[in-house]
């Protein structure tokens, strides 16, 4: 009997994981590491703090949530964007501009998402499920913003701080000034870190009528606006701390958080920008997480 030939399997099997790698590019999955690990603390702050109960089902359901809201939030922004990224030199290889995915199939997989999203987060409780809406609206609201506001920053770092705040909610279905302050930590440190992220598209954006803090404003300029929103990140963040239990693990984070921050800034000055997807990425995703991690176990152990 001759040999089965799995030739067409394989390459069944290799369009589907090309397709689901192109999807992934599409919303920069790596990117959840920005707001997943602060919601995560706002979960565990809720569950160590009130009379909340621990479930593995509602943690995965404030999981899924955070997934579902950032595909929405990725894909309507490369929807939004893709004849605008088609035409910078930057942008020009993403998916939609590039083929890989066309518009409608990228609309469609946001309305999934969508869909998804509500009714995941209706499954929570009744805060949730009314909130849901109004967070989806925020986040594709940023989509547009910088067709006519310089702040387009702001409204993106307002977008992921309802991380934190739905996780609390979803934990309690009530929210209170603690969290808040970690939503204003987020909304904050992302507004600046995406100032930095933006001086790339700086001439670009002035030459195409797109607004950003780096097309109105002097590179310098720029730079203090960030360091400015960095430092009342800071503020929220020691704010935010001092509801935690007081431990070495709680301040071990918020330290090496803040050095992050720092060497942000180190790294991107208005005379040398060549690093700043070092500082973009890699340590903000550092910050992230180390934050988290430590801030988790202060409140689990402490």
């Amino acid at each position: 009997m001759p040999p089965h030939n799995n030739k067409p399997t394989r390459l069944y099997t290799m369009g589907i994981l090309s397709k689901i790698n192109d999807y992934m590019g599409l919303v920069k999955f790596a990117h959840t590491i920005f707001a997943m690990p602060f919601a995560l603390i706002a979960f565990t702050f809720a569950i160590q703090t009130t009379d909340a109960a621990f479930s593995w089902l509602l943690l995965a359901q404030v999981v899924l949530c955070m997934v579902f809201a950032r595909n929405v939030a990725m894909g309507f922004n490369r929807w939004t964007d893709w004849r605008i990224d088609k035409e910078n030199p930057r942008t020009a290889e993403r998916e939609i501009p590039a083929g890989k995915i066309s518009p409608r199939s990228a609309l469609t997989f946001v309305a999934i998402n969508a869909a998804a999203f509500v009714v995941t987060a209706s499954s929570i409780n009744l805060l949730t499920a009314i909130l849901s809406p109004v967070a989806l609206a925020v986040i594709m609201f940023y989509s547009y913003c910088k067709r006519f506001t310089a702040f387009a920053h702001i409204v993106l770092g307002l977008s992921l701080s309802i991380a934190p705040a739905g996780a609390y909610i979803a934990a309690t279905g009530t929210l209170t000034f603690a969290p808040c302050l970690l939503s204003l930590l987020v909304m904050t440190w992302c507004g600046g870190f995406d100032i930095i992220y933006a001086l790339q598209d700086r001439d670009f954006d002035r030459a195409n009528g797109l607004h950003s803090i780096p097309s109105r404003f002097s590179v310098a300029t720029s730079l203090h606006i960030s360091i400015v929103l960095h430092v009342v990140s800071i503020i929220a963040l020691i704010g935010f701390a001092c509801y935690c239990p007081q431990c070495w693990a709680l301040w071990t984070g918020v330290a090496l958080f803040t050095a992050c921050i720092v060497l942000e800034h180190c790294l991107v000055t208005p005379t040398r920008q060549r690093s700043i997807g070092i500082a973009f990425g890699t340590l903000n995703g550092l910050a992230s997480i180390t934050l988290a991690t430590f801030t988790i176990l202060a409140l689990l152990f402490c």
